[in-house]
């Protein structure tokens, strides 16, 4: 059975250090670590390594279920099978959580999967801190992630690769509250 892991950003390298990217800096980890290889454009880039699929649409954040329902489509996988990776501005910086279904907390990307699949996925929230300000929050999340906040965040990737294979027990054994 394939497992669809989903990272939510932006394409293009203007974008490649924002905080709203974490999700596809996560999945190139991921990547690199599995040595996956690549396997087609289904409106952005898919890589596979084993049973796993590795998803970085290239649609932008609020069209990423565009691109995630053509790989669930073609590969008829189960929403169980699926787990998205994306930014979250109500966890403190490098806070990790798990949760399989819900709302999309005014997240886009999230809308926008929901739209085309439902909300019955499996979601790894990493947490990116929120401005101080409500009306910073779209320059914050477009904005680059500081060299120590960077080094942080990274330190969650680990964690995910060992979460990716027995996600339905991630909450309790891979959650943290910060770096």
């Amino acid at each position: 059975m394939k497992k669809l892991i989903v990272g939510l950003g932006n394409p293009g390298k203007k974008y490649a250090l924002n905080r709203h990217n974490v999700g596809f800096m996560a999945v190139d980890y991921l990547v690199d670590e599995f040595n996956a290889s690549k396997s087609g454009n289904y409106k952005g880039e898919l890589f596979s390594f084993k049973d796993f699929l590795f998803l970085k649409p290239s649609t932008y954040m609020n069209l990423s279920g565009e691109s995630v329902i053509l790989v669930k489509n073609f590969y008829k996988i189960d929403n169980e099978n699926i787990i998205v990776i994306h930014d979250d501005l109500d966890l403190k910086l490098g806070a990790l959580k798990f949760k399989r279904g819900g709302s999309s907390g005014g997240h886009n990307g999230l809308k926008s999967i929901d739209k085309y699949i439902g909300n019955d996925y499996y979601r790894i929230r990493i947490g990116i801190g929120r401005p101080e300000r409500k009306e910073e929050v779209v320059n914050y999340v477009l904005s680059d992630f500081s060299k120590d906040e960077l080094e942080c965040v990274k330190t969650t990737f680990p964690i995910i690769k060992k979460a990716v294979f027995e996600i339905d027990k991630a909450a309790s054994k891979y959650s943290r509250k910060s770096c």
